[in-house]
C-alpha cells in the first residue's frame, strides 16, 4: 500500500494570539452533517478542501471549527466579511433592532431606510444621489442592466472576459468564466470584449497596473504612455464596430475583477471605455461588490481609482459584513425610467438589513480606520508576497490593490501556463491545516485569491505569509 507522503519541511509560523474563546460546539456530529449535506443540499453548492471544514464561530479576522481550531480568513465569506465577523458594533445595532422591528417592506416609511440612504449616497459623489436596495449583487446587477436598456431605450450590454457580474439568467450574459455557464440560453444582447490583462493577455508590461507590484513581463512605453492600454482601446473599438449596433444601452465592469483572480486593467483603459461607450448613446455601470467600500485602500469606491464617474454603480458582500443586502445607485434621471411602471422588492431595504448597513458604515468609517487599514496592510501583503514570487517559478503574479490581493500560480514565468490543478490544490490544502484558509479563482482555478476582513494586521500577514512560503516549499521538494 502507497505510503502518504511526508514532507521534511516543517513551518516556523507562529499563529498571531488572540483572545477570544469560542463556545463549545453543541450541533450534530461532523459525519451527521455530511450525510446532510449528500442527501438535502444540492450538488451544485461545492465545498472547499478535500476534508471539508465545519466551521462554528467568527470573530474579527478570524474561524473556528466545531473542535475550536482557529484559522485566518483570507477570503472572507468570498470577499463579504468587511469589518470582521462578528464586529461588536454591528452585532450590537442588530440585536437591538431584532427586538424592535424586523420587517414591514418598504411599502411604508421606517427610520433605517431613510437613515441608511442618506448615509450611503452621502459617500458617492453627484449625481449618484438616488439608491435601490435589494437582497444580493446578483439582483443588484441585474436591476442595473434592467436601467440601462429602459433608459436609454437600446438593448446591448458590453462586459470584458473573465467578469462575473451574476448567476442569475439576465446576468449570466454578462458572466464570461465558463465554468458559470450552463447549458441555457443566456445572453440575448450581451456581448463580451477582450479582457485587457497585462499579465495572461497579449500585451502588457512592467507600469501598466496601479498596484505596488508589477507584472513581471517587460514594458517599452515611452514616459507617459501605455501602448498596452491603446492596443486593448483597439480591441474594444473593434467589438463596437463588429458586434453591436450603433448605439448600446451600457458597459460593465468591475473595477479590479475578482472572480477572476484579482485582474487589474491598464491605467486609463475604463476612462477611455467609458467615452466610447457614451458616444455610442450607452449608460457605464461600476460593479462595486467586491472593490466597494474602502477594500482598494487609496479610495472608497474601486471606480475613484480609475479616475472615472459611472452612471449606475453596484454594490453587495461587504455592504452587508455577511448579512444579504446589496443595492443599485444612479443618478435621478436613470431612477426616473424605472419609475415608469411598478418594479417592488420585497426584502430590499428591510429595517433589519438597512439598521445592519448603516453599523457596517459607521464602524468603516469613523471609528476603525478600515479602508486606512487596508492601503497599509494591502501594501504591505503585496510587497512580501512579491518576494515569493521572485524565488519561485511557480508564483507567476502577485497584483492587486489594496486588500484585494490575486496569486496567479504557473508552470513556469516564461509560458505563463497555469499550474495543474492538483498541483495548487496540494499548495492550498497545505495553507488550510496549517490554519490559513485563501480562495480560489481564475479561468483555470489557478489564481488564490486574498481578500481578507479588512481588519487584519501586519502580524496576520507575517504569519499567512511564511504559511504560504512553507507550502511552496513543500511542493518544490514534492516536484523534486
Amino acid at each position: 500500500r502507497q505510503q502518504k507522503w511526508k514532507s521534511s519541511v516543517a513551518t516556523q509560523a507562529k499563529m498571531p494570539p488572540c483572545d477570544f474563546v469560542p463556545g463549545k460546539y453543541k450541533s450534530y456530529p461532523y459525519e451527521r452533517m455530511q450525510k446532510i449535506r449528500e442527501q438535502y443540499i444540492v450538488p451544485s453548492l461545492r465545498m472547499y478542501y478535500n476534508k471539508p471544514l465545519l466551521l462554528y464561530q467568527g470573530h474579527m479576522q478570524w474561524l473556528f471549527d466545531y473542535e475550536g481550531r482557529r484559522y485566518l480568513d483570507l477570503f472572507a465569506g468570498i470577499v463579504t466579511v468587511s469589518v470582521g465577523h462578528c464586529h461588536p458594533k454591528v452585532t450590537m445595532a442588530t440585536q437591538e433592532q431584532l427586538a424592535r422591528l424586523w420587517h414591514t417592506t418598504n411599502i411604508y416609511m421606517h427610520p433605517s431606510i431613510h437613515e441608511y440612504a442618506e448615509k450611503l449616497t452621502s459617500l458617492l459623489p453627484d449625481p449618484l444621489k438616488v439608491v435601490y436596495l435589494t437582497n444580493s449583487g446578483s439582483e443588484a446587477n441585474d436591476l442595473a442592466m434592467f436601467m440601462a436598456r429602459l433608459h436609454t431605450r437600446n438593448f446591448d450590454i458590453i462586459s470584458l472576459r473573465g467578469a462575473y457580474h451574476g448567476g442569475s439568467p439576465y446576468t449570466l450574459g454578462l458572466t464570461s468564466l465558463g465554468p458559470y455557464k450552463h447549458g441555457v440560453a443566456n445572453g440575448f444582447g450581451c456581448t463580451t470584449t477582450m479582457l485587457p490583462d497585462v499579465f495572461r493577455g497579449p500585451w502588457g508590461g512592467s507600469r501598466c497596473r496601479d498596484s505596488p507590484v508589477q507584472t513581471v513581463r517587460k514594458c517599452s512605453c515611452p514616459e507617459g504612455a501605455c501602448n498596452a492600454k491603446d492596443q486593448y482601446i483597439e480591441q474594444f473599438k473593434d467589438t463596437l464596430n463588429t458586434s453591436v449596433p450603433k448605439t448600446v444601452a451600457g458597459f460593465i465592469a468591475e473595477p479590479i475583477q475578482g472572480v477572476n483572480g484579482a485582474v487589474q486593467y491598464p491605467r486609463n483603459f475604463l476612462k477611455e471605455a467609458y467615452r466610447l461607450i457614451r458616444e455610442r448613446g450607452g449608460v457605464c455601470i461600476s460593479d462595486e461588490v467586491q472593490t466597494g467600500f474602502g477594500r482598494t485602500g487609496s479610495h472608497f469606491w474601486g471606480f475613484q481609482t480609475h479616475d472615472v464617474l459611472p452612471d449606475i454603480v453596484t454594490l453587495a458582500k461587504g455592504i452587508g459584513n455577511g448579512f444579504p443586502m446589496a443595492a443599485v445607485v444612479t443618478t435621478k434621471e436613470i431612477a426616473a425610467s424605472l419609475a415608469q411602471n411598478l418594479h417592488f422588492n420585497t426584502f430590499g431595504g428591510s429595517p433589519l438589513a438597512c439598521v445592519v448597513g448603516t453599523a457596517v458604515l459607521d464602524v468603516r468609517r469613523t471609528e476603525d480606520g478600515l479602508q486606512k487599514n487596508s492601503e497599509e496592510v494591502g501594501t504591505y501583503m503585496l510587497l512580501e508576497l512579491a518576494k515569493l514570487r521572485d524565488e519561485f517559478e511557480i508564483v507567476g503574479d502577485v497584483r492587486g490593490k489594496g486588500l484585494m490581493i490575486g496569486v496567479e500560480m504557473v508552470t513556469d514565468k516564461e509560458s505563463r501556463r497555469p499550474l495543474p490543478a492538483e498541483e495548487i490544490g496540494q499548495i492550498w490544502e497545505d495553507c488550510k491545516d496549517m490554519g490559513v484558509l485563501i480562495g480560489r479563482g481564475g479561468l483555470y482555478n489557478q489564481t488564490f485569491r486574498i481578500k481578507p476582513p479588512m481588519c487584519i494586521t501586519k502580524k496576520d500577514v507575517d504569519f499567512a505569509v511564511e504559511v504560504f512560503h512553507t507550502a511552496l516549499q513543500r511542493h518544490m521538494e514534492r516536484a523534486a
